[in-house]
């Protein structure tokens, strides 16, 4: 008996969703709660999972198509088999007439899928043509698809061609072709937001350096036993959290966003944590991160990043955050002005380690240096705030020993 897949509800305001990638073909066997088909939606990607095991007779969304939540996208024939006919029921419980009676007994009638038949009807394409590669020799689309491009292939040319005839000028207009790729909806989202940052907050940046000579020799002193001890290395990452961390609770306005006309500030630190996903650039939240040690925020790092470049960040791990850091510097980049993620008030931009000459004590050493940026809300944080804040993460870098003792 066939069923009808429908989009299910997938988060709080969300109302339509983009077909991102189909996990099954047609005429695939399927178990239930098995994912058949990736969607796509404005805040993250979510796998729907067959409701019954079966048979995945049909697909009526194909990737890119948009779809409202509850629009049917599959069919799904429960018992296994493709239904038969109400002819075929007919003639079966009637037995074979004459006619068929004469033809011999392995003749069998290859299953055509919906979406094959449809292609076929549509080319003109006949079911002997077709070599079916489905479960039990069934004809899917891609057969006849396979079938029509075989057939041109073969098709000779034929037309007649003058001796003195000059070769089109093919190649020409090859290297100046255009692809016009929709939008995915994660896309849309973050082009959205990071316009409206910037017409609604008003936006400044300012600038310091960090010498990373200290966090980059406690590291290397470390390194070995951290791995062996909890299984994930020591990252630059967690100290900048640390510090992000004791700054906002220093200048507590970083860490506050504005509701209507008032602002609310936040006694909780949800960190967001920039990487760069599948689809594009998300920010996963690490919540309460103030109660977290270097250990657990290495490896939720990690856990994020690795859900993120798989496309399985869900929903609740993408919303909220009330701070936000980003590293371009694991891409190369030497110096940016990052953008707020509405709500929130600041971001932190890190970037590459530079070997660098600077004045030591009155003299010069090569020391290696990162560039940082803090993006802030003005209509919040004052100037004041946010290049104190930035020393603050500065001296916390530059001697780790303060993150542990807290001054």
């Amino acid at each position: 008996m066939p069923i009808e897949l429908k989009v299910p509800a997938v988060g709080e305001s969300i109302t339509e969703v983009q077909i991102g990638e189909w996990l099954k073909n047609e005429g695939d066997p399927v178990s239930k709660d098995e994912p058949i088909v990736l969607v796509e939606t404005d805040k993250a990607n979510v796998e729907i999972p067959s409701p019954e095991s079966g048979v995945l007779m049909s697909i009526d969304k194909q990737v890119g198509d948009m779809v409202s939540v509850g629009g049917v996208i599959a069919q799904i024939e429960t018992d296994g088999t493709v239904s038969a006919k109400p002819d075929d029921q007919r003639k079966e419980a009637a037995g074979p007439d004459k006619k068929e009676a004469q033809e011999p007994e392995d003749a069998t009638e290859a299953v055509v899928m919906p979406s094959a038949q449809r292609l076929m009807e549509q080319s003109g394409t006949s079911p002997d043509d077709v070599t079916g590669t489905g479960p039990g020799g069934r004809i899917l689309k891609e057969n006849v698809q396979d079938a029509l491009d075989n057939k041109k292939d073969q098709k000779p040319d034929t037309a007649p061609q003058k001796e003195d005839a000059k070769p089109a000028a093919s190649v020409s207009s090859s290297y100046r072709e255009e692809k016009v790729v929709p939008m995915s909806p994660l896309r849309k989202s973050i082009a959205r937001s990071l316009v409206e940052a910037q017409q609604q907050g008003a936006l400044l940046t300012t600038f310091n350096e960090i010498d990373m000579s200290g966090v980059m020799s406690l590291r290397s002193r470390f390194k070995e036993d951290f791995i062996k001890k909890h299984g994930v290395k020591l990252g630059f990452m967690s100290f900048f959290i640390k510090a992000c961390i004791d700054a906002l609770k220093q200048f507590p306005g970083i860490n506050a966003e504005i509701k209507n006309n008032s602002i609310v500030y936040k006694n909780y630190y949800d960190i967001g944590v920039a990487v760069g996903g599948g689809k594009g650039l998300v920010v996963p939240v690490i919540r309460d991160a103030n109660h977290l040690s270097f250990a657990e925020l290495e490896l939720k790092i990690g856990e994020l990043a690795k859900k993120a470049k798989e496309n399985k960040l869900t929903i609740e791990e993408l919303q909220g955050g009330t701070f936000t850091l980003t590293n371009g510097g694991i891409y190369g980049s030497m110096l940016s002005t990052p953008i707020i993620n509405p709500p929130q008030s600041g971001i932190l931009g890190m970037h590459s380690i530079q070997q660098r000459p600077v004045a030591i004590n009155g003299a010069v050493e090569i020391r290696p240096m990162m560039y940082v940026a803090l993006t802030y809300d003005h209509r919040i944080v004052d100037g004041r705030e946010a290049v104190s804040f930035l020393v603050r993460v500065k001296q916390a870098i530059e001697d780790p020993a303060r993150i542990l003792v807290e001054i």
